[in-house]
Parts: structure tokens; sequence; C-alpha cells
């Protein structure tokens, strides 16, 4: 069985390796973007089975990174994560197919992450 891919748009050098880490002991293969822009590059040249954005990263924010996503690919599977729960009722966050807020204990990252790409 070929290992399922993720893609990893985190600014933030610490969660971003803390995730890849994390993702990579559940048997995934991870890549990491720190930015939209690098997150958008990966997304054309590779295919992923799963993609989790940070909504708060300079330049361009998470919502437009999954809007752009969306737009290259229809079914791409998209997990909004980020420090501020406020954004679940922007209607822009619905982008996404879920969304978790971002914590240490990457619990229910996994779960979800497991729910959408085993569906």
């Amino acid at each position: 069985m070929t290992k399922k891919r993720i893609l990893v748009v985190e600014d933030e050098d610490n969660m971003r390796l803390l995730i890849k880490e994390e993702l990579e002991e559940s048997g995934y293969v991870v890549d990491e973007a720190k930015n939209g822009e690098e997150a958008l590059k990966n997304f054309k040249e590779k295919e992923y089975d799963l993609v989790t954005i940070d909504i708060e990263m300079p330049g361009m924010n998470g919502l437009e990174v999954a809007g752009k996503i969306r737009e290259i690919k229809k079914d791409a599977k998209i997990i909004i994560l980020t420090a501020y729960s406020h954004y679940k009722s922007d209607l822009a966050s619905w982008a996404a197919n879920a969304y978790v807020v971002k914590t240490s204990d990457l619990t229910e990252l996994k779960d979800t992450i497991s729910k959408l790409i085993n569906s």
C-alpha cells in the first residue's frame, strides 16, 4: 500500500517540525511549506492526499491558499489549522474540509486527517 502524502503549510518553524514528525510517525509522507507561495508551488508539482494550512502567515494567508488550492484541484482535502478559533465562523474557512484549533497535542489533527484521508 502506498503511503499517503501530506503537505503541511505552517510559517512557524517549531510547529511545522512538530506536525511533520508526528505525521511521519503515524506513517505519512510529509512535505512542508513555510508560506503560501511555497505551498502552491509544491501543490502544482506533486500529488497530495491532504493539505494542512495555517491561517495566520505573512504574505498570502491560509484562507487564500486554500481557495487557490481548490482552484487547482476541486476535490483536494484541506484542513485549516490555526490558533485562532474565531475563524471557524468565517465563511472563507468553508474552502476547507475541516477546521482544527492548533495545540501542541496533535491528537485531534491526526484523527481528522485519518478520517478525511480514509474516506
